[in-house]
């Protein structure tokens, strides 16, 4: 298993980034020229991004694509409740360019209305830094709203996870649009979940109960205490935190305190929006 640490970002994608921020600055006028149809347009600019909300301290729901078709991403977009959706590349090709196909959808059936953004799951940084890095600023050049980083093991993987995504990232710019997410489903990790959540810069910590079933042999118990120790570390840290839910718990990890959603069935967004005084 790799560790890292004092990791910066390599000139290359220092160069990447700076080109695709570059790209998304807006001119005098406010206009960012990406035009309307620009599917990480949603991410960039307006009172409803994911970053805003969060800020403003409220609860926000996404979904899991449906498939990966553009005709899934259409689907998705016509639904006006969903905050996000939740995309994974972790295993098999890294396939932008399938991506932004199924991005382009989300736009399509967003009509008139902003396109939701999207959140891109990535391999973990166990992989390899620079790995990561190429990773990272594929999906930003693609207009990815926020990365998510899987099996998240340490501070050294947090400190990597912050670094790959530039100075667009909030909190730690209190303007920027960027989600850095990271994912604690590994007993390593939930032994050492206080230091990866105290990475400045950290936007959101999961708790993955799935993996973390496997890492404590299925015992439900330990897992739920696992959940329960990522949420307190969120909490001591001022982090949102986040889970998987469904329409019959969603209500109460909320009144848990457990602040970012990722469903299945998307009437688990209807009934946690409820629960979350956003109906």
């Amino acid at each position: 298993m790799f560790r890292f640490s004092n990791h910066a970002p390599s000139a290359a994608l220092v160069a990447v980034l700076a080109a695709v921020l570059a790209c998304a600055a807006p001119d005098e006028s406010g206009d960012t020229g990406t035009g309307a149809a620009d599917p990480g347009a949603e991410s960039a600019t307006g009172p409803s991004t994911l970053a805003q909300l969060l800020a403003d301290g409220q609860s926000v729901f996404g979904v899991f694509p449906g498939g990966t078709a553009r005709e899934h991403g259409v689907l998705r977009g016509q639904n006006r409740e969903l905050d996000f959706v939740f995309y994974s590349l972790e295993s098999g090709p890294f396939d932008i360019m399938s991506t932004k196909v199924y991005m382009e959808g989300i736009v399509e059936g967003s009509g008139e209305d902003a396109p939701h953004p999207l959140v891109l799951r990535i391999p973990p940084i166990r992989n390899g830094v620079a790995e990561a890095e190429a990773h990272a600023a594929e999906a930003l050049a693609a207009g990815i709203a926020g990365i998510v980083f899987p099996h998240a093991e340490s501070a050294e993987d947090a400190a990597v996870a912050v670094s790959v995504m530039g100075d667009d990232l909030w909190p730690g710019n209190p303007a920027g649009t960027l989600l850095s997410i990271l994912i604690v489903e590994d007993a390593e990790a939930v032994d050492r979940v206080d230091e990866i959540v105290a990475t400045p810069g950290v936007s959101v910590v999961f708790a993955g109960p799935g993996d973390l079933r496997r890492a404590y042999q299925g015992d439900m118990e330990a897992v739920e205490a696992a959940i329960q120790l990522v949420l307190a570390a969120c909490q001591r840290h001022g982090v949102p935190c986040g889970i998987t839910a469904g329409v019959d718990d969603i209500a109460a990890r909320i009144e848990q305190g457990f602040r970012v959603f990722i469903v299945s069935d998307a009437a688990a967004v209807t009934v946690g929006r409820e629960a979350a005084g956003r109906g």
